[in-house]
């Protein structure tokens, strides 16, 4: 089986074709496939999803994926690795709760509550083929600051994929309440703020009784709320422990953890394995 890497931070391929691209193969990185046009039937790890013009899927590193075109089918990939997500980065001044780099990352760890084409919300079809035909024209065109201006247009498809993420995340929850929604996207939010993500802290910010928020999470989701915020943050670290070379100290304090030590005794509890053992696996594989 290929196995496809990316030796530049991002990359753009535009094809129109009769048949697979790309046999069965597996990305070292992350891929936007986008249907411009046509029609067959995509293949991502055991499932089989049928494709037709704008969709658009998500494809994550390591994923057995090819696809079978029955009629005659233009592709538009979108190709990007951890370098070119740590240069769009928000800097100090602008790391707020809009920084798009957090909406990367929860496409990331949300990934798996999407199935097939991730364009769910109907009034964004039209946005997301504006984006795309806008992005195939600075492509073929070539034109001054082509590769800025892609980019840009990159990064706004990605919020918009964020923003359809979590839509799926709110079906596969059965999370119909407006205010838990507007708790788990604080959450996701304030992920490396681990003072933010205090039960009190919480709680006041949503106007909620202390003794009342751990009650309702718990109702309407299932977990403990403490617990939900550790699974997420062991999510985000599984992400750097894959697909970075920051040192343990370096994630431990990105996400609050006292010392390296204490990172990999929550990790060790929660995932059967140290962070050290998941990393030395993922290689391994």
């Amino acid at each position: 089986m290929q196995i496809q890497n990316l030796f530049q931070p991002f990359d753009i391929e535009f094809v129109r074709v009769d048949e697979c691209p790309i046999k069965m193969h597996k990305n070292t990185f992350f891929e936007l496939a986008y249907i411009v046009e046509g029609e067959g039937i995509y293949h991502i790890d055991q499932n089989k999803f049928n494709y037709n013009a704008d969709n658009l899927f998500l494809l994550m590193p390591f994923e057995v994926q090819f696809t079978k075109v029955k009629r005659t089918t233009t592709f538009l990939f979108i190709r990007f690795n951890n370098i070119y997500f740590r240069a769009q980065k928000p800097s100090e001044q602008h790391s707020n709760l809009n920084g798009w780099i957090q909406k990367l990352e929860y496409i990331f760890q949300n990934n798996n509550y999407q199935q097939g084409c991730i364009i769910r919300n109907v009034p964004d079809k039209p946005l997301v083929r504006s984006l795309v035909a806008a992005i195939i024209q600075e492509y073929v065109n070539q034109g001054t600051l082509q590769q800025e201006l892609v980019q840009q247009l990159v990064n706004t498809l990605i919020i918009v994929v964020a923003r359809n993420i979590s839509m799926h995340v709110a079906d596969k929850t059965q999370v119909n309440n407006s205010a838990l929604l507007d708790i788990l996207h604080y959450i996701h939010l304030n992920i490396y703020n681990s003072e933010r993500l205090k039960a009190e802290t919480i709680a006041a910010h949503f106007n909620i009784s202390l003794n009342y928020i751990g009650e309702y999470f718990k109702k309407h989701t299932g977990q403990n709320l403490q617990q939900y915020i550790i699974n997420y943050k062991l999510s985000l670290v599984e992400v750097r422990l894959l697909h970075s070379d920051m040192r343990l100290n370096e994630i431990a304090y990105e996400f609050g953890f006292t010392d390296e030590s204490h990172l990999t005794k929550t990790f060790k509890k929660n995932k059967g394995i140290t962070p050290t053992e998941y990393r030395k696996g993922s290689i391994a594989v």
